[in-house]
């Protein structure tokens, strides 16, 4: 009777963060502890393609001293890749599984990540080939339905407070309006963080706007006029997928056209919304000084600004999955084979998060926005119960002191 399938592949997909290695030290570790319920632990370099190249790293090499450090490394130790896997690709990666006899496989990222992994679950089952796969949560976006926050978030959460913190401080000395495009196709919850960058009462961000709400630019024109008039000066946050009345994306529209294969609008490699707006608050609202910087990919995997609390849940997400993909295995009641990770906040006055082994469709395909109780009514700004929401997430951000 040939034994059962023990080896293990984990693979690294979409945009980078600065603790999506955390996620895969995590799970190295967890599987190291298994013992011999797990046998090789093999890296997929850039995700579904290394595996289709039959392209690793035996993970089971690197010293502890070598994993810590590369846990508080940002962006994708492994490479990533953006491949939506066709029904071909699925048998193919089916059949390389069977020939390295992998019984785990493991997908870091976002929500097109867990429905990649859900499909070459559904292949395996189809064959009825024991295959667990466990998705791990990660995007900085922060949209996955199957979790209260998303490792990466945090830390780009935090970059973005930091830079509108810096940027306001420039903008208090020159005056003038300066805009911060930031990352956000679908969900505004990044530039919502902006609004952690106040401390006194004049701070910027004085405008904030997500992409749940329409944006009008002669609306816009009058918001930075009445900002002008209060504070002498304007520090706009604004989301890279502001849509008008209409819901189309205004970005999209100097974006080149260019899309990955989900189908996704390419938009953070450009500064041309910035510069639109600019131009448009320039020729409207007759303000001298506008200036518009695009934060762009900076925001994905900047070192040395990391939240802690960030880096410690995406360690325990990976390791979560394993431990989670282990109980499938055996066949344990309520545990799904083909499984992510969901990361909650439990009950209490203190901040604690949960971990829970759900269907890997809560986090597959659909993303969520930013609900309606964080947006104020103005349509420009957040509410307190954001900032109670995303405060114990970031942490404290540097004090910068004023006359």
């Amino acid at each position: 009777m040939k034994k059962k399938a023990n080896n293990m592949v984990i693979a690294q997909s979409g945009g980078p963060s600065m603790v999506i290695n955390a996620s895969l030290v995590g799970a190295v570790l967890a599987a190291k502890k298994a013992g011999a319920k797990i046998g090789k632990i093999l890296g997929a370099r850039h995700g579904i393609q290394g595996i289709l190249g039959r392209d690793y790293i035996d993970l089971r090499k690197p010293t502890a001293k070598k994993l810590e450090a590369i846990a508080l490394t940002p962006s994708s130790a492994l490479g990533s890749c953006r491949m939506k896997p066709t029904a071909d690709d699925c048998r193919k990666i089916f059949e390389e599984f069977k020939r390295l006899d992998v019984g785990f496989f493991f997908y870091i990222g976002g929500n097109d990540s867990a429905d990649a992994a859900r499909i070459i679950g559904e292949e395996a089952e189809k064959d009825s080939y024991p295959l667990v796969v466990y998705h791990i949560p990660k995007t900085i976006d922060n949209d996955l339905r199957s979790c209260d926050h998303t490792p990466g978030f945090a830390s780009a959460a935090r970059f973005v407070a930091c830079a509108i913190k810096g940027d306001d401080l420039d903008n208090r000395a020159l005056g003038g309006v300066k805009i911060d495009v930031i990352m956000g196709r679908d969900a505004g919850f990044l530039t919502a963080a902006s609004a952690l960058a106040r401390t006194n009462k004049d701070d910027g961000p004085h405008l904030i706007y997500l992409p749940e709400r329409p944006f009008s630019l002669d609306g816009f024109v009058k918001d930075v006029q009445a900002a002008m008039k209060k504070f002498g000066r304007c520090v706009v946050a604004v989301s890279e997928g502001i849509r008008d009345e209409k819901g189309e994306s205004i970005g999209a529209r100097f974006a080149g056209g260019e899309k990955d294969s989900h189908g996704n609008v390419q938009m953070s490699g450009t500064g041309a919304l910035g510069d639109y707006l600019a131009k448009y608050l320039k020729e409207k609202a007759a303000v001298k000084r506008v200036r518009a910087d695009t934060f762009g990919y900076l925001q994905r995997s900047f070192p040395g600004v990391a939240s802690e609390v960030d880096v410690e849940e995406a360690g325990m997400a990976g390791y979560a999955a394993v431990q989670a993909a282990l109980l499938a295995a055996k066949g344990i009641d309520g545990v799904p084979v083909k499984g992510t990770i969901g990361i909650g906040r439990a009950k209490g006055k203190t901040y604690k998060p949960e971990f829970t082994a759900l269907p890997a469709q809560a986090a597959a395909k659909f993303t969520r926005s930013v609900p309606d109780k964080y947006i104020s009514k103005n349509g420009h700004d957040v509410t307190k119960a954001f900032i109670e929401y995303v405060k114990p997430l970031v942490g404290d951000l540097p004090h910068c002191e004023i006359f």
